[in-house]
């Protein structure tokens, strides 16, 4: 039964247990990239084995940060593991084997479980994909961005169009799943341009999908000095141009930017979106989880370096660990589900925030009226018009 007290948490269980592993460096930061990644040359000259990082070093602090958090998750299973970056497909195959030989010694997994990797279409990483795989890694999210040497030049990858599709063609050899990420409203870039990107996409037909749109992120290189790229009526061209051609591949679309075949969908990120809880390791790793009576955050130490030496010294990397507020998580679970085209079952809501559903009653009838909600009262599901303008949508339950 749910306390009498709208504001207090009770969960009558808990959610899908994930574990995400961020792994910090990359050979050459992105101009538009906002993600906690460190470019490995200025680490050169540290005892790195001539990587430019300590992957001994950092794959102990992972394992030892692992450790800390099974007293919080004990008795439960692990259903997906999520190795993201940065550049994880830069870690050596006998280091990542270490590591996922490490993670299923300590924590319940479950067979079969999803273990997604992302990685660049570097030749280097590419070579070691057949590795990679024997280690447990099963799916591959690939970092293709446009299959145009231009637009690439742009973007400041550091790979080329044919390295994009070689990467694909062998990614398909070796993994279960593949998933594309590409970027449309690139600098320059004219719906001519946007079509052949997806067309060369769609030829490989890789089981998953993720389309975004190019955006300036603040404390990016791209933010203090933008680019010319194409105006609004022009994107949502270019939108609409990828909707009917995924469409026509047969792909679906579950979220805001990503597209499957039937039953293809990442799990790991249906979890998120669907308010799962997660461990998170590394550097600056966010970690979400649940117990009967509150639900919990963590952030660790973005700077590899001190987050190492926290790990070596304390024990734990924690910047950051605090109990949600009651008050806080219905806007937290809208921000999330929201984002499905699909939605959630409106008794979610409850099961995973553990607060009665009349705490958004008034945001859900809010949000009906102006067309933004469906009215179907066994959903929480944006209409057509509410994934349009998601972030109207979505601060309606704000506060």
């Amino acid at each position: 039964m749910l306390s009498s007290q709208p504001n207090k948490i009770a969960l009558t269980a808990l959610p899908p247990l994930a574990l995400y592993i961020h792994f910090p460096w990359c050979e050459r930061k992105c101009p538009y990239c906002d993600f906690n990644s460190h470019q490995i040359k200025e680490l050169k000259g540290q005892q790195t084995g001539g990587q430019g990082f300590d992957e001994a070093r950092y794959i102990n602090a992972l394992i030892a940060d692992l450790e800390t958090e099974l007293p919080r998750i004990w008795g439960r299973q692990v259903h997906s593991i999520f190795i993201g970056g940065g550049t994880p497909s830069l870690l050596s195959p006998t280091g990542m084997d270490q590591l996922l030989s490490a993670i299923r010694a300590r924590v319940n997994l479950e067979p079969g479980a999803e273990i997604t990797m992302e990685a660049n279409p570097g030749s280097v990483e590419t070579e070691k994909f057949a590795a990679f795989a024997k280690s447990g890694i099963n799916r591959v999210s690939l970092g293709i961005q446009s299959f145009q040497d231009e637009q690439l030049k742009a973007l400041g990858r550091i790979h080329n169009g044919a390295a994009a599709k070689q990467a694909i063609t062998v990614a398909l050899e070796h993994f279960k799943t593949v998933n594309i990420d590409l970027m449309y409203g690139l600098p320059n870039q004219t719906l001519a341009l946007a079509k052949a990107d997806l067309e060369t996409a769609l030829s490989f037909n890789t089981p998953h999908l993720s389309l975004y749109n190019l955006t300036l992120e603040p404390n990016t290189y791209f933010a203090n000095f933008p680019p010319k790229l194409p105006n609004e009526d022009e994107i949502d061209t270019i939108f609409e141009q990828n909707l009917a051609l995924l469409n026509a591949a047969g792909y679906q679309r579950y979220e805001i930017s990503a597209y499957a075949k039937k039953d293809q969908q990442c799990k790991h990120n249906l979890n998120y979106w669907r308010f799962g809880d997660y461990i998170g390791i590394g550097a600056g790793a966010h970690g979400k989880i649940s117990f009967p009576d509150k639900i919990t955050r963590q952030v660790r130490e973005r700077q590899p370096e001190a987050y190492m030496q926290a790990m070596e010294s304390k024990g734990n990397a924690l910047i950051e660990a605090r109990d949600i507020p009651a008050k806080d998580l219905p806007f937290e679970f809208m921000l999330n589900v929201l984002r499905l085209s699909a939605g959630v079952e409106t008794k979610t809501f409850t099961e995973r925030t553990g607060l009665p559903l009349h705490n958004i009653a008034k945001g859900l009838e809010e949000a009906s009226k102006k067309g933004l909600l469906d009215q179907d009262p066994a959903a929480l599901k944006a209409t057509d018009q509410g994934l349009r303008y998601l972030n109207n949508l979505q601060e309606i339950f704000l506060g």
